[in-house]
């Protein structure tokens, strides 16, 4: 009971101080998860992030059921998903019960405009992390990421279709890429001995 509890404030907590949707909170569940309770390792997270943001529905609740499920089973995982939803759910019944203009106030827009930036802030320092765990620089991964930009910004695909173009690639091509470019450097590094 005591780990249900830690897992609901965890994600009470995050869903709480997280303004700006699922990718402004990864900053936050990765800290609280990874690097605070020490529940997944990076590279278990970042497992975890490309499935949840391949399944329908908030990233957010998403992830938070994906890690309380991993943390402590079925319970776990309706531990979380109840904590990560309460605040909004709270807060949004709170403002409905008792501002029913509350964008229309000066003050609510000046809070709001000034939260923006910090959103994208967060939102930025998200896709950093992430790119460092996702080791851009080995195995061509960059052209994968590069390659998923462009289809998405430039050619309008819809992101599940990129994101099944991925895993597809993972599937069939990723170990051939590995082994060639790693006869490459093995042959590169030859080539440097001998000389």
């Amino acid at each position: 009971m005591k780990r249900l509890l830690e897992i609901f404030a965890v994600f009470f907590k995050i869903g709480l101080f997280t303004i700006g949707g699922g990718y402004a909170m990864l900053p936050i569940i990765q800290k609280e998860v990874v690097e605070t309770k020490g529940w997944m390792d990076e590279d278990e997270f970042l497992d975890a992030l490309s499935l949840t943001n391949s399944l329908p529905g908030p990233l957010a609740i998403n992830a938070a059921t994906f890690v309380g499920y991993r943390v402590c089973g079925v319970k776990g995982a309706l531990a979380a998903v109840m904590g990560a939803a309460s605040p909004s759910v709270i807060i949004i019944l709170a403002v409905a019960m008792v501002f029913s203009n509350l964008t229309e106030y000066p003050a609510v827009q000046y809070v709001f405009n000034g939260i923006r930036p910090a959103v994208v802030a967060l939102i930025l320092y998200a896709v950093i992390k992430l790119a460092k765990s996702a080791k851009l620089s080995e195995y061509l991964n960059w052209l994968i990421a590069l390659a998923a930009v462009v289809a998405i910004a430039v050619f309008g695909l819809h992101p599940v279709a990129v994101v099944v173009a991925a895993a597809l690639y993972g599937l069939f091509l990723r170990d051939t890429v590995v082994k060639a470019v790693d006869t490459h450097k093995s042959v590169s590094h030859d080539r440097k001995e001998g000389e």
